[in-house]
């Protein structure tokens, strides 16, 4: 009986050790020399997020400004590489003659000088606009940017010819599975190497066409995400990636990713294996997953030597810190 009792406890042990090994993030290579760092909408105005609503303007709450650029322009975009950004995230609405406008807003109103929605005007009638018209930081007594971004809203096309050489996360701001079709057609009539060049993330209808076109194209939506890490959290201490975790840019909140297997290197392994990418963001708390890692405490979280994607929207003092040797 002390015999049997003893198999069983070393047989139980050796299972612990072959979970324990095949999970060990330190078993397992590091993704890359240094984090790939991911800015969301690039360097832009910050503003004040306190209860935010979906429709809330923004730039009607716009903190002082730190810098001269506006999210989604290509002056903004290169600032961002030349601050050490690999990818940059931007917004895309179609146009009525056929284009894709970059520009978040879903209306004009707010940030513009025009109005309505922004996906029923041509791209000449959204380069005719003042995208800096609404940004004020003092309750509308002054507008710091107002005239000065008369023509800078780019279209998709323009972007990638303007930079042929870096990464973008392109965000679909519908759920329209019609508008998937459109910018997987877009997508196709690129060049192979170009196309890779693109992310895509954003409803679960656009998304899941442009997965069903395109399975070059690494594309996620709220949906697949939830249903990536759920699965993931549930099963992969098997070494085994669910099939909802391929092919797309996989978000991990900074204060769940412990809790998955192998974080990080084993499942940044595991995710390239299948395809795809982790980028860690900020804490999740309940609501959406659009809080980058943008803070000394959020930062301190990460493992010591960690080497995989970081989504933030302070991409000038996360590159700082990266270039100091983690040390906000």
């Amino acid at each position: 009986m002390r015999g049997g009792r003893r198999v069983a406890v070393l047989a139980v042990l050796a299972v612990l050790g072959g979970l324990y090994a095949a999970n060990a993030s330190w078993l397992a290579p590091a993704p890359g020399t240094g984090p790939t760092l991911l800015a969301h909408r690039g360097i832009a105005q910050r503003f004040d997020t306190a209860n935010l609503e979906r429709d809330t303007c923004t730039a009607a709450r716009m903190l002082p400004p730190r810098h001269g650029y506006l999210e989604n322009t290509l002056a903004s975009m290169r600032a961002s590489f030349e601050a050490g950004a690999d990818i940059v995230e931007i917004d895309v609405h179609p146009t009525t003659d056929g284009r894709f406008a970059v520009f978040h807003d879903w209306t004009l109103d707010c940030r513009t000088d025009g109005h309505g929605v922004t996906r029923e005007h041509s791209m000449a009638q959204l380069k005719a606009l003042d995208i800096g018209h609404g940004y004020t930081a003092d309750g509308g007594r002054t507008f710091p940017f107002r005239g000065q971004g008369i023509g800078l809203m780019p279209a998709l096309d323009e972007v990638l010819q303007a930079l042929p050489r870096h990464r973008f996360l392109v965000n679909v701001k519908s759920n329209d599975p019609a508008e998937g079709d459109r910018l997987a057609a877009f997508l196709a009539g690129l060049p192979a190497a170009s196309r890779q060049r693109v992310m895509v993330y954003g409803g679960d209808l656009p998304v899941g066409r442009i997965r069903q076109r395109l399975p070059d194209v690494q594309a996620m939506s709220r949906a697949l995400l939830r249903s990536c890490l759920l699965r993931y959290a549930a099963y992969g201490w098997a070494g085994i990636t669910p099939a909802a975790c391929a092919r797309m840019p996989v978000f991990v909140p900074i204060n769940i990713a412990p809790w998955l297997w192998g974080w990080p290197n084993r499942l940044q392994q595991r995710l390239h294996n299948v395809g795809s990418e982790a980028y860690v963001l900020g804490p999740y708390h309940g609501g959406g997953f659009s809080v980058g890692l943008d803070t000394a405490e959020d930062w301190a979280r990460l493992p010591e030597g960690y080497s995989g994607g970081i989504y933030t929207d302070e991409i000038v003092a996360v590159a700082r810190w990266i270039k100091r040797g983690r040390q906000p």
